[in-house]
């Protein structure tokens, strides 16, 4: 096994994770402060592709994939308050009539997608100034070369995990969700709509995974059920790292990113799916509350 291999897979790893934690940000959101799962958030990263593909037609050249991301935010973020205050806040006492109804919505994106673009997908070409390499050229792997598309990738999730920082820490905004998420009854008591609050912070969560759709279009094609190959990965993160725990999320990413990749050097990619779910299964046998245990009183009684 040559050094080379095993540093492409690490870079690969955390490609990955950048990926995975853009699209577990906003599970981890919903469930950390409303308690819900959306099935349907899968599709918010595939309306994200496609909006960037739409918006590379509209405004074509290079700097069509920087105007790209602000718009599959909005759009995502726009069509997760329209679900959010048309169903989910209906549904939120009843976690299985939520679940079941993210479900359905999931399969009238998909199918709407399918009536649109067609089942084939569409292409959303990287702009000629992320065609290039990075050489490594340091250490035994220094013959490896690094994607700027990848590169690229990594710097957007930086970048959104520290504004997302910053807006939970220091604005009053950030205040409020902390404190709906400590405790809703209380918050609600003090002045704070608990109810705004849920709608805002939903359609940043979907406007993220918009934003992770448009990178995830980078590395190949947008069809209708895109989202489907990795929300089953995000909910693993979101378990892994803690429900509601945005720091367990970013370290269960980058766990199950790098899981993923270097299981990849001896299995293919179906085997390493099962080996992170038994692997999950494994870790929340011995820390049930995850990486980071978020502590609310919502989560302690339920």
């Amino acid at each position: 096994m040559s050094a080379t291999l095993i540093a492409e897979q690490v870079f690969n790893g955390f490609s990955l994770a950048s990926l995975l934690v853009l699209a577990a940000l906003g599970l981890a959101l919903s469930f950390g402060l409303m308690r819900v799962i959306n099935m349907a958030h899968g599709e918010m990263l595939m309306l994200g592709g496609y909006l960037a593909y739409l918006t590379a037609r509209v405004v074509p050249g290079p700097l069509a994939l920087l105007f790209a991301l602000p718009v599959a935010f909005l759009g995502a973020a726009l069509l997760g308050a329209l679900l959010q205050a048309a169903v989910i806040r209906r549904l939120a006492a009843r976690p299985l009539d939520t679940l079941l109804a993210t479900w359905g919505i999931s399969l009238i994106l998909q199918q709407g997608a399918r009536s649109l673009f067609g089942a084939i997908g569409v292409e959303v070409t990287a702009p000629a100034w992320l065609n290039f390499t990075v050489p490594l050229g340091i250490g035994p792997a220094g013959s490896l070369s690094l994607p700027a598309t990848r590169l690229f990738i990594m710097l957007v999730a930086v970048l959104v995990l520290a504004a997302l920082g910053l807006l939970l820490a220091k604005s009053r905004l950030g205040l409020w969700v902390r404190a709906a998420n400590q405790d809703r009854e209380t918050a609600a008591a003090m002045g704070i709509d608990v109810r705004r609050i849920d709608l805002l912070v939903f359609a940043l969560g979907t406007g993220i995974a918009g934003m992770a759709g448009v990178v995830l279009g980078l590395l190949g094609p947008v069809t209708p059920d895109v989202g489907q190959s990795y929300i089953v990965p995000a909910f693993l993160v979101v378990i892994l790292g803690g429900l509601g725990s945005l720091t367990g999320t970013i370290l269960a990413a980058l766990i199950a990113g790098l899981f993923s990749a270097l299981v990849q050097i001896f299995v293919d990619v179906s085997v390493a799916q099962v080996l992170l779910l038994v692997f999950v299964i494994l870790f929340i046998q011995w820390r049930p509350r995850g990486i980071v245990a978020a502590r609310s009183r919502a989560l302690e009684q339920s």
